[in-house]
């Protein structure tokens, strides 16, 4: 039920990574610490920021990433490519648990995607072919689930992964809103997810 190996692919080969070991290590840190930061503070989190998060000079980041929209696409495509993986962790679940399970990273995800595409769409049209690459490979990870709940009665038959992830992008990302709110909101419009009756 995960992602196409097609669609992590594609991912992969978009967001090239250092080779030796502890290039590596500090490539993922900076990835790590620039996903926390976006989180948090959006569009303003600083690349000293990021760098000192990471536990790295701002000449290591520099390395991996001369430009700023280089370490915002990174930050987008690994995320892109961590809740593509995430779906595997839901296969051996009931149908509603596993949706609802990879639905709930999905949430986390949303979040920080944002943040991220209101920078790139600065530089870059809503139609470019990484974000096109990026809706293909979540639609590919998160569909075999929602069928797999269709298939089983779990979830209504007029829903497609396009709305399921467009309703949770939408609750995650409402502004001044405490967590434990976003999840009780997510939770509640998953049950609107389930046949009546």
């Amino acid at each position: 039920m995960a992602a196409s190996a097609d669609s992590t692919s594609d991912l992969t080969a978009l967001a090239a990574r250092p080779k030796r070991a502890d290039a590596r290590r500090n490539y993922d840190k900076l990835l790590a610490a620039a996903r926390e930061a976006f989180a948090e503070e959006g569009s303003g989190a600083t690349l000293e920021e990021i760098s000192k998060r990471a536990g790295v000079g701002i000449g290591t980041l520099y390395r991996h990433f001369p430009r700023r929209e280089d370490l915002i696409e990174a930050t987008y495509l690994g995320g892109v490519e961590e809740i593509c993986a995430a779906a595997a962790k839901y296969e051996d679940l009931s149908p509603w648990e596993a949706l609802t399970g990879w639905l709930g990273e999905f949430v986390t995800f949303a979040a920080t995607k944002r943040a991220l595409a209101e920078e790139m769409f600065a530089y870059l049209d809503r139609d470019a072919p990484v974000f096109e690459g990026c809706r293909a490979a979540i639609y590919g990870a998160g569909d075999p689930l929602l069928r797999r709940a269709q298939a089983a009665g779990v979830v209504r038959d007029d829903v497609d992964i396009s709305d399921l992830t467009k309703l949770v992008s939408g609750i995650a990302g409402l502004r001044r809103t405490e967590p434990e709110q976003i999840e009780r909101l997510v939770a509640i419009a998953l049950d609107g997810l389930r046949p009546p009756g």
